[in-house]
């Protein structure tokens, strides 16, 4: 698995390296809804994000994390954060977490299509053999769009966290292997595309999977 940090571009959405120079734009997120005061995430205050930056640096200078800006092409606005986590090289396996998009752009096309270009990334260039996604149990919205993208619920991890206001956190462990992703990736595929996208694909002769 080679860690190294590159852009995903996909139809509507860009994934770019986390960097300093996003600062400005993920404070004005992450405002977008006062994202920091919900209970159930760890989005840090506006006034955080120094300590936000450099924890994603030195854990990807570890080779266990790489972060990403989210970016909707359409206007080219930065949007949201999100990164692969827990990268294990030897297992070929990775999480993705650490997601925030702001309040005005969630339930969009945006976290459809950054799972997918995230998904491509880990089966088709790490060649992941699994690809893990955790929320709060309490948390319903998380659950339902995790669950919408094709990953499969596996259980519930018990006092697996501390969360910020001292609760003792259950999570949820879904995961999507190597042997679901070209299922997933067709179901996830037609929800994203245009449909003078899949039009152009039909008359090249081209199918879903290409």
């Amino acid at each position: 698995m080679n860690i190294e940090k590159i852009i995903l571009d996909g139809i509507g959405v860009q994934l770019e390296p986390l960097s300093t120079s996003h600062a400005k734009g993920l404070g004005e997120v992450i405002a977008d809804g006062e994202l920091w005061k919900n209970p159930l995430t760890f989005v840090p205050h506006p006034d955080d994000l120094d300590v936000f930056f450099n924890s994603a640096e030195t854990a990807f200078n570890q080779r266990k994390e790489l972060a990403f800006a989210t970016i909707n092409k359409q206007d080219n606005t930065l949007v949201g954060s999100t990164r692969f986590r827990c990268i294990d090289s030897q297992h070929k396996r990775v999480e993705i977490g650490f997601t925030f998009i702001a309040r005005s752009k969630q339930r969009t096309h945006i976290n459809t299509e950054a799972k997918y270009l995230m998904l491509t990334h880990a089966f088709e260039q790490w060649h992941c053999n699994r690809v893990e996604l955790l929320t709060d149990v309490l948390n319903a919205q998380s659950r339902k769009a995790i669950a919408r993208i094709g990953a499969t619920e596996e259980g519930i991890l018990r006092s697996h966290m501390i969360m910020r206001d001292g609760r003792v956190r259950d999570s949820v462990m879904f995961s999507i292997t190597q042997d679901d992703w070209p299922e997933v990736k067709r179901a996830l595929w037609l929800k994203i595309k245009p449909p003078s996208v899949w039009q152009l694909f039909q008359a090249n002769g081209c199918s879903q999977d290409g």
